[in-house]
């Protein structure tokens, strides 16, 4: 067996504990996105093109309650600006790849791949194919995640309107909070971000999320910088 395909499967299974919750997450955004009035294409094209559990349901959140598409595209990006942070650490060992291998790579580049793939890095960095282990893992995952999408699409097809499978929307994102409630400058931003989000509710265009979150990051960035002094 060859070192590219060792590396693959090591990617595989590294990430394979990790998708238990990747499968009701996907299965309840294309049940979601049916529910919310979007077609079955059009549910489905989120999770190829965007292939961000959260940046698609604000995305779709955003568009059904009347934001204009730039607003939804921009709330879903910011959602979505860890992901930078993610590229910034494992750019430092994927520098020697070429253009295409990186634009690939980042596209596949999941908080779950992320994980177990910089860990991989960190312990393999000599390794000429260790790019490849996170291959595996992101193909591993936009694998499940696009099965599920199609999963919960047929279901939410079938699933009755009363059951308001809307409701896990803010069950999905209080899940994703709680390992932030551990610093308490974490937790100012929550609460601070969820008091202006209903102050500016009823700003201009829906963009009440972006205000919102800029003026909560903002506010303990200038509170850090005063510590500091």
């Amino acid at each position: 067996m060859s070192k590219k395909t060792k590396n693959l499967l090591k990617g595989f299974y590294d990430v394979s504990p990790l998708l238990l919750p990747v499968v009701p997450f996907g299965i309840i955004f294309g049940a979601i996105g049916i529910e919310l009035g979007f077609g079955p294409y059009i549910t489905y094209a989120t999770s190829i093109i965007i292939f961000s559990g959260a940046s698609q349901i604000v995305f779709f959140q955003l568009l059904s309650n009347g934001a204009s598409s730039i607003i939804a595209i921009t709330s879903s990006s910011v959602v979505s600006t860890r992901h930078l942070l993610y590229g910034a650490v494992v750019a430092q060992y994927l520098s020697k790849l070429s253009i295409i291998w990186k634009l690939f790579l980042s596209y596949l580049l999941t908080d779950q791949s992320f994980a177990v793939s910089q860990d991989f890095f960190k312990k393999n960095s000599y390794d000429e194919y260790k790019h490849y282990h996170l291959l595996g893992a992101g193909l591993t995952l936009w694998t499940v995640w696009q099965v599920t999408t199609i999963i919960g699409i047929l279901l939410g097809s079938i699933v009755p309107e009363e059951l308001g499978l809307t409701f896990t929307i803010p069950l999905t994102f209080l899940a994703l909070l709680i390992n932030y409630f551990r610093k308490l400058d974490h937790l100012f931003v929550i609460f601070l971000s969820g008091l202006l989000s209903i102050v500016f509710y009823h700003a201009p265009f829906k963009s009440y999320i972006i205000l919102s979150s800029l003026i909560s990051l903002l506010a303990i960035s200038l509170i850090n910088k005063s510590k500091k002094k």
